[in-house]
């Protein structure tokens, strides 16, 4: 894996490659690719996300996530990336580290959604394989959080596939598609075994 510097006519932010893919800050130019997936994919992604709000795919919508972004990595909150295909330059979907805790945890929480016709090919894992290294080595974290819900087994197979190890069941933890529901919490921290 390694770690480049961002071409001057992107947004600002971190780029990282991996097996396959490449991981960088989302820009304005991503809009249409980012729409057109979402929008492709968005039977497959509902059960599994929070309710979309009802300008979500717009343009102006698309504007405000971005910006957001932006301060999220200014204030070192959130680091977001989109997963692209290395081959094609193809928009696959995204990964976003959140909720950065400095202090005495040292922490973070990973949440990743993949496009439909993407799925099961082994982006995701590239690109979690690609992000632990960014959120020990480069952010200084000591821990990496996950969540799924119990229904989703491919999720939770991918997790522990990677060495994340499961720690409980969170009640009530995330509202996913209108509804607080429980997710199982997995955990990989800087002295496990890296994939």
């Amino acid at each position: 894996m390694v770690f480049l510097r961002v071409p001057v006519n992107q947004e600002p932010g971190p780029v990282i490659t991996g097996e396959g893919i490449t991981l960088r800050t989302p820009s304005l130019a991503d809009y249409s690719d980012w729409a057109t997936v979402r929008a492709e994919s968005r039977s497959f992604l509902t059960p599994w996300e929070p309710t979309w709000p009802p300008d979500d795919l717009t343009r102006g919508a698309f504007r405000r996530r971005i910006r957001r972004y932006h301060a999220e990595i200014r204030d070192d909150h959130a680091y977001p990336f989109f997963i692209f295909r290395l081959a094609d330059g193809a928009l696959v979907g995204g990964l976003t580290l959140s909720n950065v805790t400095r202090g005495m945890t040292q922490s973070a929480t990973i949440g990743y959604w993949m496009g439909e016709a993407y799925a099961s090919r082994g982006y995701m894992s590239a690109a979690l394989k690609a992000v632990i290294p960014f959120g020990f080595d480069t952010l200084g974290l000591h821990r990496l959080e996950a969540a799924c819900l119990p229904s989703n087994a491919a999720s939770m197979r991918l997790l522990e596939k990677l060495g994340f190890q499961r720690e409980g069941l969170a009640r009530g933890l995330v509202c996913i598609n209108g509804r607080w529901q429980d997710h199982y919490v997995f955990a990989f921290v800087a002295t496990d075994p890296r994939p």
